[in-house]
């Protein structure tokens, strides 16, 4: 069952009431205050240029358990002497921009709208975003970006433009920060490389709200 969110009030259905492929509710704003609390209940938004808002709460998630994360020795080695330099929420806005710009297989277009990118800059400059960026030669060559909700950093989107930093910057996610759970929120076969892993609402609502 989908349900339609009141424009006057900030509130969302329970997300164990979501249809099968996860969608639970359209419509409602991008303001800050609700993308928190959707996030807060395991809730994102997801949608094209011409469609309504929709707040998706899939009964699964691809996740990645941080030490569980796999490294191949060759990827040790670029890691290693690659040239590649990762930095944290130097770069925000770039990063936002690359992932809404940078082309996906077998999508026409991007749902990283203009009204996405204004209300994620909002959260990121309210501390609640955050962005990984992947340098090579001074270029911005990688990264991604996502909101923080305790222990768990649910990523939107990244975007890579030369071989493997996307990798470095998973690994970089990873390794060198405190986040217990990686929310990557639907798989593909890159992810699964990497170690990503299905688990049940149940299971990830745990997570979430372990402060």
């Amino acid at each position: 069952m989908v349900f339609r969110l009141p424009e006057d009030e900030i509130v969302f259905p329970n997300p164990e009431l979501a249809d099968e492929d996860g969608l639970l509710a359209i419509g409602g704003d991008l303001s800050a205050e609700r993308l928190i609390l959707a996030y807060q209940h395991g809730i994102f938004p997801w949608f094209s240029d011409d469609d309504p808002i929709c707040w998706y709460s899939p009964h699964e998630r691809c996740v990645i358990y941080p030490d569980r994360i796999k490294v191949s020795k060759s990827m040790k080695q670029i890691l290693k002497n690659g040239g590649f330099k990762v930095t944290a929420n130097q770069a925000f806005l770039k990063v936002i921009a690359n992932c809404a710009k940078t082309p996906r297989k077998d999508q026409p277009g991007t749902w990283i709208t203009n009204e996405m990118q204004e209300a994620y800059i909002n959260l990121h400059q309210l501390g609640w975003a955050h962005s990984v960026e992947v340098w090579k030669d001074g270029n911005l060559v990688g990264g991604l970006y996502g909101i923080a909700i305790n222990k768990v950093f649910c990523g939107e989107s990244m975007f890579s433009l030369v071989s493997n930093a996307s990798k470095v910057v998973l690994i970089f996610l990873c390794q060198q920060t405190d986040f217990e759970l990686i929310d990557c929120q639907l798989p593909n076969d890159h992810l699964l490389s990497l170690g990503a892993e299905l688990i049940d609402r149940e299971t990830y609502m745990k997570f979430l709200n372990d402060q």
